[in-house]
């Protein structure tokens, strides 16, 4: 298709030798193109085309092989450069040391990949899209057969309840189809071989039929035109696949600072080698000294922590309804500023409803308290249907009517509506009418239903509470205007008549003979109506700081009435048609989106959606896009977050998206964000606490260069190693799982750019928190080998007097720094409040956390067979006493720093509360300060460069900006 919509030759598949036809040709040369006739191939031709053009299936994205997949966990920077340090381990003799380093690389990889092969295997047990079989005509009778052996030129028989398995032109009948698949169209639309085509989008022709495509009602018989990946299907799927899907900001930030980690690890090892050797070390014991400090400096336990974080968040949203099928998309969520939302199944509950009714001499009322009035119209409207809810299948239309009958108790079941049944006038677009001619009281009752001015067209007569009375101009005018009101919000209506004939007279059997001079008997009006928890999450949304738009194929006035009841935008706002966009310029629709107002899409084709996500995602938007159709699948793939629909979701979506919502209920997306966040908050939290025993574990070497061997050294390899997998994992993963702090969801999203490690957090876990348990551990190490009467130079290796007291003197050295990252835990839950604020006691994980590090501990300090492996020794009271202290001591030094930094950061408080804003002020187009900084985004972060305040008492600008902006109605971006 070109880009003004119109058509041009396909493609040929593979081995076809030539292109393949025009579908919309003179259906003589589409015969002839495709060397078929109307009786359809026989099944030799067919067996033979099947060699041609292959199967008629999508041909899937390559999946990613789990081997290709595992092998991926290994090539991360820090990974590759503990590999580094495994061989310099091997090579200079210490195998056990080169196990360890090899363990620690292989954990991490198999955590990674089995968390990231379920939340895989969890969507590919969603269920498949395409049909299993079709019904062809074959050497001249009908036969099913398996949809993957259509080939073009089959004629394919297609009924109600069937699903379109390939594209296709009518040659006879008229069927009704949904297209939402593809197009994002709510409501059915009906393709007939009558209809010729206007030369409009392919998609709009309204004699060709698509596969995925559902029917509805009618029956045909088509042509099949393509097959695979060469039918408009395909050709989305294809677009999706090409979509490349970029790195999350977590994976990108965490390499980078895994690259600079390697540096500054492999910087250090290489510097302070010779300065082994110069210590009187031989090379063997050098190299293992530089493994040492390469291995201190790499925070070993910081990619399996964050992936079992990760892990975590994404355990919690399966409870909460969503499927995420990367783990770093966790982390992308929390910083989601703009959700694009399709309408169809995400807003609404994705299935008709009748809302309101209208009846001559009552006007419009509800359907909570009927009466006789409209009980009646609520019969006659159900009797006149095919549908059939219990086998599944049906026009939604219908399936509303009928469920309005079962809620006013005058539904009669389809078998008994079947049975009274004496003559049926199927819906024909033409004259937008369908007639049934019942059974009633021993008479035959004829039932129309239809458009309203068709069915005013043909209606003579009212029935006003319960009597008929002829149709005057004033009834017409009222009843236009009731259709009227009930459209401009985005209601489809339909006019219900009816007509008794006199006893003995036999039904009609032309259409012309029934439908005239009907009695209506009212209207009904019908919605895809909102489901009942969205509202409440647009506003915590929005409280959130994320603009919803909301992005559809469907008609734009219903999306903006859904849209208007539950607080997407205002009224009036601003409706963009697919028409409009295709002619609006990169730089019209970049500055509408830069406005950061909510705008409805609508009747948007695939590569619409394409389009909107890259605009915002250039503005520096995080964008999350859901859909559920094949068309929505480029976008999902191109979005910062694909959010698919698990249950009206096609297989391609599912495939393309990041998550899957097994519920589809937009209030979900709104809890995968706060999740994100809370999951970021906590990744914060232990990166503190990882970083902060990098500096006590780093300074015992340094120490012991410096010195030049005149220190023994504090600390070994093997006893790092215990630290960095052993005592400190479960605490780290602890306090990844910290609840949400108070206000999370009212602060605005943190910007695109900002560093999940930032300067701040180093200087607190580096130069605060680390610098204190180096100086203690140091100062417990010295105190041990001083009382066991160890001098500077004294020798402290095997067979010495001293040997035993410098293995004291280390285990106190390593059992120090577990002692110092229990208070750091504490520390780390919170970054600015006193930890009163937030209870001692209410994360539990982190007490039974810190249980197993004190017992892991204890195990390694008195377990004689641990000895031999981390070189410690049974320790004394007296020297456990000596390092009792240090939790309390890094947990009170910590609490005291945050205490100045809320002294000297506190936001001032004002002595009276501000004035209210005058009436004229709201109006004026100058708004204050604080409503420039919400509207514009402004971030604490931001501020905090802007301004040159701490980062505090940016946050309480901002906070304050936000209240001043919604007193003067503006909401932020």
């Amino acid at each position: 298709m070109t880009g003004n919509g119109q058509a041009t030759r396909r493609p040929a598949p593979p081995g076809a030798g030539e292109e393949a036809p025009d579908p919309r040709e003179p259906l003589g040369l589409l015969f002839r193109d495709l060397r078929t006739s109307s009786d359809g191939l026989t099944e030799r031709e067919a067996v033979r085309r099947q060699t041609v053009y292959g199967p008629n299936a999508l041909t899937r994205r390559e999946g990613r092989r789990w081997p290709r997949e595992l092998a991926r966990q290994f090539t991360h920077p820090l990974a590759l450069l503990l590999a580094c340090a495994a061989v310099l381990a091997a090579v200079s003799g210490a195998p056990n040391l080169a196990g360890a380093i090899v363990a620690v690389i292989a954990l991490n990889a198999l955590l990674a990949f089995v968390q990231e092969r379920q939340a895989e295997r969890a969507v590919e047990a969603l269920a498949g899209f395409l049909p299993e079989e079709a019904t062809v005509i074959r050497d001249g009778r009908r036969r099913p057969v398996p949809a993957t052996e259509l080939v073009p030129g089959d004629v394919l028989v297609v009924e109600e309840g069937d699903r379109v398995s390939a594209d296709a032109r009518l040659l006879s009948g008229g069927v009704e189809v949904d297209l939402s698949a593809l197009t994002g169209e709510s409501l059915p639309v009906f393709r007939s071989a009558e209809f010729t085509d206007g030369g409009g989008p392919l998609l709009d022709a309204r004699d060709l039929l698509f596969s995925g495509a559902s029917c509805t009602g009618g029956q045909a018989l088509a042509v099949v035109t393509a097959t695979g990946m060469h039918t408009e299907l395909g050709r989305v799927a294809a677009l999706s696949q090409r979509t490349r899907r970029e790195e999350s900001p977590l994976e990108h930030q965490v390499k980078r600072v895994a690259r600079l980690i390697a540096v500054i690890a492999v910087g250090v090892g290489v510097a302070f080698l010779p300065m082994g050797l110069a210590a009187g070390l031989s090379l063997t014991a050098a190299v293992a000294f530089a493994i040492g400090l390469l291995v201190a400096n790499v925070p070993e336990g910081l990619l399996p922590t964050i992936t079992l974080a990760l892990a975590s968040g994404v355990r919690d949203l399966a409870r909460r309804g969503a499927v995420v099928k990367r783990l770093s998309a966790v982390e992308t969520l929390g910083s989601t500023t703009v959700i694009c939302t399709d309408k169809t199944g995400t807003l609404t509950e994705n299935r008709m409803r009748v809302t309101e009714v209208w009846t001559p001499g009552t006007g419009t009322t509800g359907t909570a308290e009927p009466g006789e009035e409209v009980l009646l119209l609520a019969d006659a409207a159900a009797t006149c249907t095919t549908a059939d809810p219990a086998a599944g299948h049906g026009d939604p239309t219908e399936l509303a009517l009928l469920d309005l009958a079962a809620r006013l108790g005058t539904a009669r079941t389809p078998g008994r509506r079947d049975h009274e049944r004496r003559a049926l006038f199927r819906f024909d677009p033409h004259v937008k009418l369908m007639t049934t001619a019942d059974a009633r009281d021993g008479a035959v009752v004829l039932h129309t239903k239809g458009a309203p001015e068709e069915v005013l067209t043909h209606a003579t007569q009212l029935l006003d509470h319960g009597t008929a009375r002829p149709l005057t101009p004033a009834d017409r005018t009222e009843v236009v205007h009731a259709v009227g009101r009930m459209a401009a919000r985005g209601l489809r209506v339909l006019a219900v008549a009816r007509r008794p004939l006199p006893p003995g007279q036999p039904p009609p059997t032309r259409r012309e003979e029934a439908e005239h001079d009907l009695c209506l008997v009212g209207l009904v009006a019908m919605a895809d109506p909102p489901r009942p928890e969205v509202a409440q999450a647009i506003r915590q949304a929005h409280r959130a700081g994320v603009t919803v738009h909301v992005v559809t194929g469907d008609n734009g006035l219903t999306a903006a009435a859904v849209a208007e009841q539950v607080g997407i935008g205002h009224r009036g706002m601003r409706i963009v048609t697919g028409t409009e966009l295709d002619a609006m310029g990169d730089d019209r629709l970049d500055a509408l989106l830069a406005r950061g107002e909510e705008v409805i899409f609508a009747r948007t084709s695939p590569e619409a959606k394409l389009r909107i996500a890259d605009a915002l995602r250039s503005e520096g938007h995080t964008v999350a896009m859901t859909g559920d159709g094949v068309n929505d699948a480029p976008a999902l793939r191109r979005a910062d977050i694909g959010v698919a629909m698990g249950r009206s979701g096609t297989e391609v979506a599912r495939e393309a998206a990041t998550m899957v919502l097994t519920d589809d209920d937009f209030a979900t997306i709104v809890a995968a964000v706060e999740e994100g966040r809370r999951t970021y908050d906590n990744i914060r939290k232990f990166i503190v606490y990882i970083f902060t025993h990098a500096v006590p574990e780093v300074v015992p070497f340094l120490a012991f260069a410096l010195a030049g061997g005149a220190i023994p050294l504090p600390l070994t390899v093997m006893q790092i190693l215990a630290i960095d997998l052993g005592t400190d994992t479960l605490p780290a993963l602890a306090l990844g799982r910290e609840r949400a702090e108070p206000g999370l969801m009212d602060r605005p999203p943190r910007p695109r750019s900002e560093r999940v490690i930032r300067p701040a957090m180093l200087a607190r876990a580096w130069g605060f928190l680390g610098l204190i348990s180096a100086a203690l551990v140091m100062g417990g190490y010295f105190l041990t080998l001083s009382v066991g009467g160890w001098q500077p130079g004294d020798p402290t290796g095997p067979g010495t007097a001293l040997h035993l007291t410098y293995q004291q003197a280390t285990t106190v050295a390593w059992l120090g720094i577990v002692a110092c990252q229990i208070g750091t835990a504490f520390a780390a839950r919170t970054d600015r409040a006193p930890l009163r604020a937030i209870g001692v006691f209410s994360n539990p994980q982190l007490l039974g956390g810190i249980g197993f590090s004190l017992a892991f501990a204890a195990a390694i300090v008195y377990a004689p067979a641990l000895h031999r492996v981390f070189g410690t020794a049974a320790l004394s009271p007296a020297q456990l006493l000596t390092v009792a202290p240090f939790p309390f001591l890094v947990w009170g030094a910590d609490e005291l720093r945050r205490a100045v930094v809320r002294r000297h950061t506190a936001a001032p408080t004002p002595s009276a509360p501000p004035a209210p804003v005058p009436a004229a002020a709201e109006e004026t187009p100058h708004h204050p300060l604080p409503v420039l900084l919400a509207r514009h985004g402004w971030s604490a972060h931001r501020l905090t460069h802007a301004l040159g305040v701490g980062e505090h008492a940016a946050a309480d600008i901002v906070a304050h900006a936000h209240r001043i902006a919604a007193q003067h109605g503006h909401r932020a971006r």
